[in-house]
């Protein structure tokens, strides 16, 4: 279970959740900045432990169960932190919404298929809306108090985090509505 790199990494994006979260609590320049880098290094861990799995023959149940789960909870607490203590600027509440409804209904409808010996592949697109997402959301974590930091107050880090998280909303709804056409095509069928 833990006795490999790949499950390891997944676990590590899940350890670092409650770091992430107080570092957005503090919403200091630096506590800003540091989540920022914080979360690029577990989106790092999320490309790598799968690529190190494959090529290192590693795959296993454990790792396929827990990378989703890691996923979906830095996601969605970091959603709710920002959310919770306003830091989701220009409407930024609303895509949250859609991107964690998705995720929960996707989820369900997976673990139910797969009790049918259904599986419900991740598209090219919803690996895109990941990424667009996991952008988005670096942006806000860093905020204009980053870009201050870095002297760097040209760049209008809210609003980019805010564009990008709407996009992936868009995204979300996308790719949400072709896994649930998936599902709709089961059960006309059984």
């Amino acid at each position: 279970m833990f006795n490999n790199l790949p499950n390891c990494l997944t676990l590590s994006r899940i350890i670092i959740i409650p770091v992430l979260a107080v570092l957005v609590m503090i919403h200091k320049p630096i506590t800003d900045f540091l989540a920022c880098i914080l979360f690029i290094l577990a989106g790092i861990t999320d490309y790598l432990d799968g690529k190190l799995a494959r090529a290192w023959q590693q795959l296993s149940d454990f790792g396929r169960m827990l990378d989703p789960i890691a996923d979906k909870l830095l996601v969605g607490i970091l959603l709710i932190v920002m959310a919770g203590y306003s830091r989701l600027p220009y409407w930024g509440l609303i895509p949250a919404m859609i991107i964690l409804s998705r995720e929960i209904l996707v989820s369900g409808l997976r673990e139910y298929l797969s009790l049918f010996k259904v599986s419900i592949p991740v598209t090219q697109l919803a690996k895109w809306k990941t990424t667009v997402q996991m952008i988005a959301i670096g942006f806000l974590l860093a905020g204009d108090s980053s870009a201050e930091l870095l002297n760097i107050n040209w760049l209008p880090v809210g609003i980019i985090g805010a564009v990008l998280l709407w996009i992936a909303a868009c995204l979300t709804i996308i790719t949400g509505w072709g896994y649930i056409q998936t599902g709709i095509k089961f059960f006309n069928t059984n």
